[in-house]
């Protein structure tokens, strides 16, 4: 079938489209109601099928007897262990874990927070909660305490699982004391915490409170599955970077399940078998849907990676990965081979290794940049996919179905809606705009299946926040247009475009120009206060290892690049060189905090950036630009 032949079905024909995907997957009792209306009046999908997603994902391969095939390679350079989890061996651990928590109380509806690293143990828990039909959160490994403790407050868990430490590049991090002080701070209090034990840095263990995982394990009863309507929720994860009262999203059973199983072949061109990485955290949305769930409803293998693009050890670890493991498709942040590109700019590592198994290269979390685009296209031959997605969505809105008709790639789009994503170009009074124009970028109702129906405890803030700016639509908070193939280009958050004199600028648009200089290894491109424009466009560049250049050459290149391709409405005049760009730990780059001290606003550090030193480093680079507002 032609995409826009797939594509139209799913807009004009839902019901009919869903239940033929609902199809393939192992219900315990198929659902007759596809899509219908809660008591909040947002459409569901599935409400009257019943279902176990752990099932679906474990037990049934194993009956339908893939049970010696990988479910889960793990590989950690962080501490030297490989581990595999034949789809056997993972639906029994997973029973026994079902089993040390049923017998802490846990059932149905309960929830169940999980603060690991990239452990297959992450894993294990996330599926056992599901087995009970309880509701897990992960929370990302290492957040700070008082983060932890609101999420706890928020959920409301029965028990929290968790692990002694992480181990990153170069430092242990150890977990339990972040733990227990958040447990402290928290109003809420857990029944239990069960330890895994790490021998990087073992824990002291509260006597009462916490039990060790591997002495429970030891004596666990197997857990059954417990049978849930599609409509239940599957888990709860909070978006990062909140400020005040997190925001949880909440992710219904039937249909994320049916999302994840179709996706991995419309999108990803995986069959069952095939090896899928998802180079992410647990702790991140895309975690969730393709390492953990996807590719095991799909019965591929699964790759746990814990270790970073580059210095474990070296700038060469994808590569590794891919050939050891024999990866048909590698899934990453654009960030990742940033990452990759500025330690290895002629990828010479690469010559070392055999990527024949990668078919394609996927890549999503933030925009892709077209010299990032060009620089992987180049240096590994694959194809490379941009698609765009949000963590209320659990998929793609916007991609290239590698596994129903490939589509020609146009650098800086995520080409084309993805079935079921009636995606539009509004400008601020809701009216759909022409090719070529940028608007905000909304989704009409129906939302298809696996997008959130609420916020956790708080549908008003669900409604206010997504579906109250253009009624009959929800609102993805992203800008971008529209071409005249129907290939979405996606230009950033609503507030990254800037108003020069009267004209709405993209900074993306001007990032894309700076990052293409041979000397910028990334770069972001922030609207600035300025009395006569009412805002000016100021870039803050990194530069490539090794790279000597006058700055002053530099803002001059970078200038007349801007002012070439957009023109001198742009009024783009400054770029300033620093060493590093604050980042949250998923790598996007915080661009609204750049813009409050460029604006000389207080601001709170969040929990989830990476290095929270940039951030002075580059308020000091400005303020002696005099680029810092004052009063």
């Amino acid at each position: 079938m032609s995409y826009y032949a797939e594509y139209m079905n799913s807009i004009e024909n839902p019901h009919e489209f869903w239940a033929e995907k609902a199809a393939d997957l192992p219900w315990y009792k198929a659902p007759q109601t596809i899509l219908s209306t809660d008591e909040n009046g947002i459409q569901r999908w599935f409400a009257d099928g019943e279902m176990n997603t752990t099932y679906m994902a474990l037990d049934y391969h194993v009956e339908s007897g893939r049970g010696d095939q990988d479910a889960l390679i793990y590989d950690s350079p962080v501490t030297g262990v490989k581990r595999r989890l034949s789809y056997r061996e993972m639906r029994d651990e997973v029973a026994k874990f079902a089993g040390v928590l049923k017998a802490q109380g846990v059932k149905k509806g309960d929830r169940v927070v999980i603060y690991m690293p990239m452990v297959p143990e992450a894993l294990i828990a996330m599926y056992a909660v599901a087995r009970l039909g309880a509701i897990h959160s992960v929370v990302f490994g290492g957040f700070a305490p008082h983060e932890l403790a609101v999420r706890i407050d928020d959920a409301e868990p029965k028990v929290i699982v968790s692990t002694s430490c992480g181990v990153e590049v170069s430092k242990v991090i150890e977990y339990k004391p972040m733990l227990d002080q958040a447990i402290e701070l928290s109003a809420h209090k857990p029944n239990a915490c069960i330890i895994l034990q790490r021998e990087q840095a073992r824990a002291e263990l509260t006597a009462g409170r916490d039990i060790d995982w591997s002495e429970a394990m030891a004596s666990a009863e197997p857990a059954d599955c417990v049978p849930v309507k599609g409509t239940d929720p599957l888990y709860i994860l909070y978006t990062s970077g909140t400020t005040g009262k997190p925001k949880g999203v909440v992710r219904d059973n039937g249909g994320h399940a049916v999302a994840m199983k179709y996706s991995m072949k419309a999108i990803y061109d995986m069959e069952p078998g095939d090896v899928f990485w998802a180079a992410s955290d647990v702790g991140w949305v895309v975690g969730h849907s393709y390492i953990v769930y996807a590719p095991l409803l799909a019965g591929c293998t699964t790759i746990v990676y814990e270790g970073k693009p580059v210095r474990t050890p070296d700038a060469g670890a994808f590569w590794r990965v891919c050939e050891e493991y024999g990866a048909k498709a590698l899934f990453a942040a654009p960030t990742a081979f940033r990452a990759i590109k500025k330690e290895d700019p002629d990828a010479a590592l690469l010559q070392n290794y055999d990527l024949s198994s990668v078919k394609t290269i996927f890549m999503a979390g933030e925009r892709l940049d077209p010299p990032t685009y060009d620089w992987t296209v180049e240096k590994t031959g694959k194809p490379v996919i941009d698609h765009w997605w949000q963590t209320e969505t659990g998929w793609a809105i916007c991609g290239n179905l590698m596994g129903v008709e490939p589509k020609a790639p146009k650098p800086g789009s995520a080409t084309l809606p993805v079935p079921g994503f009636n995606v539009k170009i509004l400008d601020s009074e809701g009216r759909e705009l022409p090719p070529g124009e940028q608007g905000a970028i909304a989704i009409k109702l129906p939302l298809p299946p696996s997008c959130l129906p609420t916020v956790w405890g708080d549908f008003e803030r669900f409604r206010t926040g997504y579906l109250s700016d253009f009624p009959g639509y929800y609102t993805s908070g992203d800008g971008g247009y529209k071409d005249e193939d129907g290939y979405v280009f996606i230009m950033g958050r609503t507030d990254d475009v800037i108003n020069v004199a009267g004209h709405r600028l993209s900074t993306g648009e001007m990032e894309e120009i700076v990052a293409a200089h041979p000397a910028v290894a990334e770069c972001a491109v922030i609207g600035i206060a300025d009395s006569l424009k009412g805002q000016a466009p100021v870039g803050l560049v990194l530069l490539k290892d090794g790279v000597e250049i006058d700055e002053e050459q530099l803002q001059g290149e970078l200038v007349a690049m801007v002012r070439k391709e957009i023109g001198p409405i742009a009024c783009f005049q400054r770029a300033l060189v620093v060493q590093r760009l604050p980042k949250t730990r998923s790598g996007k780059i915080l661009r609204k905090l750049l813009r409050q001290i460029a604006d000389g606003q207080s601001y709170t550090v969040p929990s989830t950036i990476d290095d929270p030193a940039s951030l002075e480093e580059i308020e000091a680079i400005m303020d002696s630009h005099g680029l810092v507002a004052r009063g």
